[in-house]
């Protein structure tokens, strides 16, 4: 996402980060990608509870998706790493818009689901016009 922040720029559009762990391993992920948006925390996952974002399933997490997504990586030089998080929380995207109307509501399959940077802003310039 971060190539595209000066059309995000341009698009007037803000992004959060959002995460249920408010210790060492926040305060180690925004180090690690020099994260310069917003980060919530919700530690009670009530945003999760009401976006649908509940708990994955073992095939969900670990599925050929999954694999997929780090093979990707490891080809990119990038390592996988271990996480001590709570593997099994859906992540999602949610798009609102200036007037409080959701435009996108995903809820991840599994860690490598993710809405393209093409989908969200084709969604953004659809609604601006």
């Amino acid at each position: 996402m971060r190539e595209r922040q000066n059309e995000f720029n341009h698009l007037n559009l803000k992004v959060a980060v959002v995460t249920f762990q408010a210790d060492f391993f926040t305060h180690q992920y925004i180090t690690e990608t020099a994260l310069e948006w917003p980060l919530l925390i919700d530690e009670k996952r009530e945003l999760y509870r009401g976006y649908g974002m509940l708990s994955a399933s073992f095939w969900d997490i670990w599925g050929p998706k999954t694999w997929w997504a780090y093979l990707r990586e490891i080809s990119k030089g990038r390592r996988p790493k271990k996480s001590d998080a709570d593997l099994s929380q859906r992540g999602g995207d949610v798009l609102i818009d200036p007037d409080g109307i959701v435009r996108l509501h995903h809820v991840g399959a599994g860690p490598a689901d993710r809405p393209t940077i093409e989908k969200i802003l084709r969604i953004i310039k659809a609604h601006k016009s």
